[in-house]
C-alpha cells in the first residue's frame, strides 16, 4: 500500500475532555520503539455519515425495539444512536429473513418456505423507530419465493406502513448466490432449494430485472451477494438495473459450516486477528468499489460480522472480535466503501447485544465487539477525514488518524499481538500534550471486563451509555515524538486538539 492509502484511524473522543483525567502516563524512552509518523495535512477520503449501522432480520425489529410503536426500547435506540453520534443511521433489514418473510394477500398463497408475515403492528414499530432515530432503511425483499406478485405486494406494503421518505432502498433477496446451495426451506426432513442447479449470475439477472418491473418506482439494493464467486459478473448487473440505488454486498472472513479446522477461513482467535480478515477482506472490495462509481453508485457492506453458517461464541463473543471490528471498519473506509451494516440478531453466534424486558424495564447485555463499534464511531465525528499515516503496519500493530472539522487529530494504535509493544508517534507540527485512552479487556478471548477509557456497559445496561469514572492521562512529546506502551490485545488512542 502507499503512504496515504495505509491509513487508520483512531479510537475515540469521548466529548469528557478535562474529566476524569489520571496523572500523566510514566515516561517511556523513544529507544527501540517502533515509529510512525502522522501528516495531518495529507488527508483523504471524508468517512461517510451513517457509516456504521446494524443490520437485523425482520424479526429481530420487535425483539429489540418493542411491540408498542408508541413506547419504544430507549435502550435500543441509544445503542443505535451511540453508532453513529449526530448523524442519521442506516438500518438494514432482511437478511435470511428477507427470503422467509411476506406480506399476506390474497393474490398469493403463501409459499412453504415463508416463516414471518409482517403486520400492521411490525409496520407502525418499524416506523416509529425510523423516525425516532431519523434513521435511513434498506428492506429486504423476497425474491427466493420466486413470485412477483408477492415481492410488489411487500413493497406496497413497506412503502404504505414504514414511509417512503424513511425508505433509503428496497433489497431484493438475500444471498441469491446461494440459493441452489442452501435449502429454503425442508419437507419430510429433506432440503428444497429456492432455486435449481445451474442457477447462475445470467439467471439471477434476470430475475432481478422482472422483479423490479413490477415493483413501485423506489430505489433498489442489491445484488446482495455472499461472497466473491459472482463478482466477476457486477458490471453486467449494474448495466441492467437502472432502478438500482445503492450495490449492496455481504462478506463474513470466517466461515463454521463446511470448512475444515486445518482451513484458513475456520474460526480461531488468531485468524479473526489476522491481515486476511481486515486488510484481504477489504482490499476485496477495492474493484467493486470502483465499478460501482462508474455507474455513478455507491457501495454498502449491508451485512457483515465475524463467523458465518454456525456459531462459534468463542470466537464472536470474545475481545478480539472489538479489535477486529475497529481495524475492519477503518479497512473499509480506506477502500471507499460507503458503510457498513454489522449483522445482529437474537440467538446470533455474534449477537452484539441481548436485549431483556422485565417488569416493564429495558436492559442489554452489550458484547465485546460493539465496544469496538463504538470506538469507530466515536473516532469519525461528522465530516471526519481520513489522515495519512507512515509506516503505519509494524507486525501486529497498526496506526490509523483522522482529522475532525475542527482541526482536532485523532490518532489510534492498536496491538493484536500477545506481547506489550512501544511505538512513538510523531504528529506533524503537534509539539503540546495529548489525551490518551485505552480500550482494555482481561485477555483478546475475555467475555467481560472490556473497558472503554476507563468506561464499560457492565454485566447489563439500562441506559445504552457507558457508565463509570472516564479514565484519560496526558502524555508529552518526548524528542518530538508521542511515545505510549501497549499491553497485549489491546488499544490506544491520541486525541490532539487543534493546532
Amino acid at each position: 500500500m502507499t503512504v496515504v492509502s495505509v491509513v487508520f484511524v483512531l479510537i475515540v473522543a469521548f466529548g469528557l475532555a478535562g474529566a476524569g483525567r489520571g496523572s500523566d502516563d510514566p515516561p517511556a524512552t523513544v529507544a527501540g520503539a517502533a515509529t510512525v509518523t502522522v501528516y495531518p495535512s495529507a488527508t483523504g477520503a471524508t468517512v461517510p455519515a451513517g457509516f456504521v449501522g446494524l443490520s437485523l432480520e425482520y424479526p429481530a425489529v420487535p425483539a429489540y425495539a418493542g411491540t408498542d410503536p408508541s413506547s419504544l426500547d430507549p435502550v435500543f435506540v441509544q445503542l443505535v444512536r451511540n453508532l453513529a453520534p449526530g448523524q442519521e443511521p442506516v438500518l438494514r433489514i432482511g437478511g435470511d429473513s428477507a427470503d422467509r418473510t411476506w406480506w399476506p394477500t390474497s393474490a398469493v398463497q403463501r409459499p412453504a418456505g415463508v416463516t414471518f408475515a409482517i403486520t400492521h403492528q411490525w409496520l407502525a414499530v418499524t416506523r416509529s423507530l425510523a423516525q425516532t432515530l431519523g434513521a435511513h432503511l434498506i428492506l429486504g425483499l423476497n425474491l427466493e419465493a420466486d413470485s412477483s406478485e408477492l415481492a410488489s405486494a411487500e413493497a406496497s406494503a413497506l412503502i404504505d406502513g414504514v414511509g417512503s421518505r424513511s425508505i433509503r432502498a428496497l433489497e431484493l433477496g438475500n444471498e441469491p448466490d446461494l440459493y441452489a446451495a442452501f435449502p429454503w426451506y425442508r419437507r419430510a426432513g429433506n432440503g428444497v432449494l429456492g432455486r435449481p442447479p445451474g442457477y447462475d449470475e445470467a439467471s439471477f439477472i434476470h430475475d432481478f430485472a422482472q422483479f423490479s418491473s413490477a415493483l413501485p418506482p423506489v430505489p433498489l439494493a442489491g445484488p446482495s451477494l455472499s461472497g466473491r464467486s459472482w463478482t466477476e459478473g457486477l458490471g453486467q448487473f449494474l448495466a441492467a438495473q437502472p432502478q438500482l440505488g445503492v450495490v449492496t454486498l455481504h462478506r463474513y472472513p470466517l466461515q463454521r459450516c463446511l470448512t475444515r479446522p486445518s482451513s484458513p477461513r475456520y474460526p480461531t482467535l488468531a485468524r479473526l486477528l489476522s491481515p486476511a480478515s481486515s486488510v484481504g477482506l477489504a482490499d476485496s472490495f477495492a474493484p467493486d468499489v470502483a465499478l460501482a462509481r462508474s455507474h455513478g453508485l455507491s457501495l454498502r457492506i449491508d451485512e457483515l460480522n465475524t463467523v458465518s453458517c454456525g456459531a462459534v461464541p468463542a470466537v464472536s463473543k470474545s475481545f478480539a472480535s472489538a479489535l477486529w471490528a475497529l481495524d475492519t471498519l477503518f479497512e473499509l473506509a480506506r477502500v471507499g466503501v460507503s458503510g457498513v451494516n454489522v449483522h445482529t440478531f437474537p440467538g446470533a453466534g455474534y449477537e452484539l447485544f441481548n436485549v431483556t424486558h422485565t417488569g416493564g424495564s429495558w436492559r442489554a447485555a452489550v458484547a465485546p465487539e460493539y465496544y469496538g463499534l463504538l470506538m469507530f464511531a466515536r473516532a469519525t465525528p461528522p465530516g471526519s477525514r481520513l489522515v495519512a499515516v507512515g509506516a503505519s503496519a509494524n507486525g501486529a500493530l497498526h496506526t490509523w488518524a483522522t482529522r475532525a472539522r475542527d482541526g482536532t487529530v485523532r490518532v489510534v494504535l492498536t496491538n493484536g499481538g500477545s506481547s506489550s509493544r512501544v511505538l512513538a508517534v510523531r504528529i506533524d507540527g503537534a509539539d503540546g500534550r495529548a489525551s490518551l485512552y485505552r480500550l482494555t479487556a482481561p485477555s483478546a478471548s475475555a467475555t467481560s471486563g472490556v473497558t472503554l477509557g476507563g468506561q464499560s456497559f457492565g454485566a447489563e445496561t439500562g441506559t445504552g451509555l457507558l457508565a463509570g469514572q472516564s479514565e484519560c492521562s496526558s502524555v508529552t512529546p518526548a524528542d518530538g515524538r508521542y511515545v505510549v506502551s501497549l499491553p497485549a490485545t489491546s488499544a490506544a488512542l491520541l486525541v490532539l486538539p487543534p493546532h
